[in-house]
């Protein structure tokens, strides 16, 4: 576990109270992991864990736009001070019809070895989505990496889609129960 990465999530993410989530459920507990993930010093904690788990023959990094933006920029930026050369990209929500258009916007090539990041995963749709379109740009994702699951499911999806899962932070490092379903 990295425990670092956890008291700065506990002290600047995590909200205790009575929460609506996106897929309409009720909750006691709410992450906002962009409070780490954008700060300078929980910017070095997440890229620190991210990089100790990418695959060594990763040539990129990116997801689904906000939720992975942040995570891959950083990631990118501290790698490459290292010597680590990362392309960084984002996916967009919905195909953009002017200019190059497409998804894609960022570094992302036909032929990379893809990590899709998000910044906190409940059921692991957004990841799963930004695998396809990865795959459909000619790129193979090898890993998805969240800082936060607080779901429990988005490693079965992944496997489905024959893509690994890690998470640097789960709902029960955290004190939490997992929210989609998994005690």
């Amino acid at each position: 576990m990295n425990d670092a990465l956890v008291e700065h999530l506990l002290r600047h993410s995590v909200r205790r109270g009575d929460f609506t989530l996106k897929s309409g459920a009720k909750s006691n507990w709410f992450i906002d992991s962009k409070q780490t993930i954008c700060r300078p010093d929980g910017m070095l904690l997440v890229a620190n864990a991210c990089l100790a788990v990418i695959p060594p023959d990763a040539t990129a990094i990116g997801g689904l736009t906000m939720g992975a933006d942040g995570m891959a920029f950083g990631v990118a930026g501290v790698a490459a001070e290292r010597g680590r050369m990362l392309r960084a990209f984002s996916i967009r929500k919905e195909i953009k019809n002017h200019g190059a258009g497409g998804r894609v916007a960022g570094a992302l090539e036909p032929g990379d070895r893809v990590v899709i990041t998000e910044d906190t995963v409940s059921r692991g749709t957004s990841p799963i989505e930004a695998a396809r379109v990865v795959r459909e740009s000619g790129a193979e994702p090898v890993l998805i990496v969240a800082c936060v699951d607080r779901g429990g499911t988005c490693a079965a999806l992944a496997a489905a889609e024959g893509v690994p899962f890690t998470a640097l932070v789960t709902a029960r490092d955290l004190g939490f129960d997992y929210e989609g379903g998994l005690a």
